[in-house]
């Protein structure tokens, strides 16, 4: 299990834990943590609406791939730490990460 922090767009912060052996992007348990999180396009890194920043950890989630960036670009709010949620997998690299919930307001 993979335990990190999430931040919500109150500043409310929660610790979650999730699976790290079963194939689970962070959208998806975000999404399971009953979180506002439209995720219109089901992962595929075209709607932004799983917006986050990561607040800390960034360095052991590596860099955001082409599409990935495409899309946050266009965000009215995009940050040097901003990540899609959908692009990110459950595993090691989140283990103590503190994320913030940036995507619109549901």
């Amino acid at each position: 299990m993979v335990n990190f922090t999430v931040e919500d767009q109150e500043g409310n912060r929660q610790e979650c834990e999730a699976p790290d052996d079963m194939g689970f992007n962070l959208m998806e348990i975000l999404k399971a943590y009953e979180y506002p999180i439209l995720a219109t396009c089901g992962g595929m890194a075209l709607c932004g609406t799983c917006h986050i920043e990561v607040l800390e950890g960034k360095d052991e989630l590596g860099q955001a791939t082409d599409p990935e960036l495409d899309q946050l670009e266009n965000l009215p709010e995009y940050f040097p730490t901003s990540r899609l949620a959908c692009q990110i997998r459950i595993g090691d690299v989140l283990e103590g990460s503190v994320l913030k919930l940036r995507g619109e307001d549901q």
